[in-house]
């Protein structure tokens, strides 16, 4: 049986930030398949355009005028769908009928036909290729855009549980890190009020420094208690620090600022000094060649591209050419489609970049992220450790795991990762 789209029904509804979004209904006879398209809040300015003249409503009615074009299809075929939905925009960022709209309706077409097949998406989208577990990583405490001000100009500390042997184990180390974290900022502060962020990660006045101290003293002390290796990653979200205009790096929370190959250095200390195995957009999202000689200076840690990338083929392309980074965020939502996405997942694949499959920080409840890290061949997972919307992936995960379709060797992430780190 082809799973033919029948109809496509679309609303406004909202995310965990309480701010306005797309969901589709896709339906193949009287099957239905549904997504919501999450939002970030540290956008990379290449990334594709949420929605139609910034408004989700026009989305929403828009869709609705050319839905018709999509009726009769094939939803299990992402490429299709991705290529109808280009040609009706007509753009390159779909800024005409919104990347929302776009992640929404391939979504919930691959949703409906995982329930049409009696298939899970993953194995859809990996197409006869082994399935493996990716690795949970977990935003235990930040700043930048997700928090207030007053909190770190870095915008996360995440943790990263390399040693775990199997994803519930993983699932559960973050979850105690987070715990942990709290203990110690209630010591250093008695008057901590329990601020968190978008994500659901502690957010206090401190400085980047102290900050950091505050998540490796955490790391250390629960790697003891569950008995394996838990690893501390960063995303500087370095974009949100550049002055285009002076040309350099500003960290208002610590009074100081940096030049590009200042820059450089202080990554390069942090890398070294706390034992870092992630750091994302330690550079400006513009910053390729600079990307290239912080990855020829490092080989001990994932250099990672999101506002970099914003998981986009082309400019992945142009960046391999270049050596810069040697990992990359997939977001399905900045490249548009699942289709789109897809294509970026294949080019990493291919060219020995690691994929870290990642969240929003105004997501939804929809599970679909876990399929995606599986489908895509992740080497981690990137959502949340806490809060309905980011549970909601990494529950699934473990419902995956309990099919016995994956790979239960857990070491597997750690040679996964030693592909890329030494």
């Amino acid at each position: 049986m082809t799973p033919t789209i029948t109809d496509i029904k679309s609303r406004l509804i909202y995310n965990s930030r309480g701010s306005e979004t797309i969901e589709v209904d896709i339906f193949i006879s009287d099957i239905i398949g549904t997504a919501s398209s999450p939002a970030g809040a540290s956008v990379g300015k290449f990334e594709a355009v949420a929605f139609r003249n910034a408004n989700c409503k026009d989305t929403v009615d828009y869709l609705n005028e050319y839905k018709t074009k999509l009726i009769g299809i094939d939803a299990s075929d992402i490429y299709a769908v991705k290529d109808i939905l280009r040609d009706i925009d007509g753009t390159e960022n779909y800024s005409n009928i919104g990347g929302s709209a776009a992640y929404a309706l391939s979504l919930a077409a691959i949703d409906a036909t995982s329930k049409c097949l009696n298939k899970p998406i993953y194995e859809i989208l990996l197409d006869g290729k082994q399935p493996e577990m990716p690795l949970p990583l977990g935003n235990v405490l930040g700043g930048g855009m997700h928090a207030g001000s007053g909190s770190t100009d870095i915008q996360e500390f995440l943790s990263y549980p390399l040693g775990a042997d199997s994803i519930r184990s993983g699932i559960e180390a973050n979850l105690i890190v987070h715990r942990e974290i709290k203990k110690i900022l209630d010591k250093k502060d008695s008057k901590f009020p329990g601020g968190k962020g978008d994500e659901g990660a502690w957010a206090p006045q401190l400085s980047n420094t102290d900050a950091l101290e505050v998540a490796k003293e955490a790391i250390d002390t629960v790697s003891d208690i569950v008995g394996f290796e838990i690893r501390l990653g960063l995303d500087v979200a370095s974009s949100s620090l550049w002055d285009s205009d002076k040309k350099l790096y500003v960290y208002s929370r610590e009074n100081k600022t940096l030049n590009t190959e200042e820059q450089i250095s202080y990554i390069l200390e942090l890398i070294e000094k706390y034992n870092l195995i992630y750091v994302e957009d330690p550079l400006h999202e513009e910053a390729f060649s600079d990307f290239s000689e912080l990855s020829s200076k490092n080989k001990s840690c994932l250099i990672v591209g999101d506002d970099l990338f914003v998981t986009n083929a082309i400019i992945l392309k142009n960046s391999i050419k270049q050596k810069a980074g040697n990992s990359a965020i997939l977001k399905v939502n900045q490249a548009g489609s699942l289709g789109d996405a897809m294509d970026f997942a294949n080019l990493c694949n291919q060219n020995n970049y690691g994929i870290i499959t990642s969240h929003r920080s105004g997501d939804t409840v929809d599970n679909h992220l876990a399929h995606i890290a599986i489908g895509s061949g992740a080497v981690m997972i990137k959502s949340g450790v806490v809060g309905g919307e980011r549970i909601a992936k990494l529950n699934e995960l473990i419902r995956i795991d309990e099919t016995n379709f994956i790979n239960n060797d857990m070491s597997l992430p750690i040679a996964r990762i030693k592909k890329y780190v030494n």
